[in-house]
């Protein structure tokens, strides 16, 4: 566990801007509760086996007296490098994204099971969406009873998804809470193997 250097901050920072724009100042000043100190520290990202953890300072305290290879996670994992060094974000951060993400999506019912089985959103299934959503744009896909689904990458603009035909994708899936529940069939499948 050690701290990010200047690169992978700034790549982390990259692709977190995507989703939350000006609103990534509030994810690095977020105030930190836990822990027994009387003032509230800060939140931090850490990288351990090539994962990224937001994490407590608190936390960070107490982890440095678990051995390296002893330690499995701590706080939460927002994302993974890859061996080529790009940065991935995971679904564990859709919380974090959700709750301040500048671009959002609201999915109608009927395309909600299609959009958590990995598949992209389409103009049909649009509920809603917020103004000024330009292409590549990081967008977080909500529930029309907004409850934080995935993410994704916007395929069109706001303005372009008013022309588009039903069966147009508006935006490129990335990760979803239905992610959770194809990865636990995977694992019963393998065992059963």
């Amino acid at each position: 566990m050690r701290p990010l250097d200047e690169k992978e901050t700034t790549v982390v920072f990259e692709k977190l801007f995507k989703f939350t724009g000006n609103n990534l100042k509030n994810i690095v000043e977020n105030p930190s509760h836990e822990g027994p100190d009387k003032d509230p520290g800060r939140y931090c990202f850490r990288l351990h086996k090539n994962n990224v953890y937001y994490v407590s300072d608190s936390l960070v305290k107490r982890a440095t007296n678990v051995a390296r290879p002893n330690l499995a996670s701590m706080g939460t994992c927002i994302g993974r490098f890859t061996h080529a060094g790009n940065f991935h974000l995971t679904i564990e951060c859709l919380n974090l994204l959700a709750a301040n993400a500048k671009h959002k999506v609201w999915l109608k019912p009927t395309s909600e099971m299609s959009f958590l089985y990995a598949n992209h959103v389409l103009k049909g299934g649009l509920g809603r969406i917020t103004e000024s959503i330009a292409p590549g744009d990081g967008v977080v896909v909500f529930s029309m009873s907004d409850l934080p689904l995935g993410f994704g990458i916007a395929a069109k603009s706001t303005q372009d998804c008013r022309k588009l035909d039903p069966n147009a994708i508006v935006v490129l899936h990335q990760a979803d809470i239905g992610g959770y529940l194809r990865m636990e069939n995977q694992s019963e499948q393998l065992i059963e193997e």
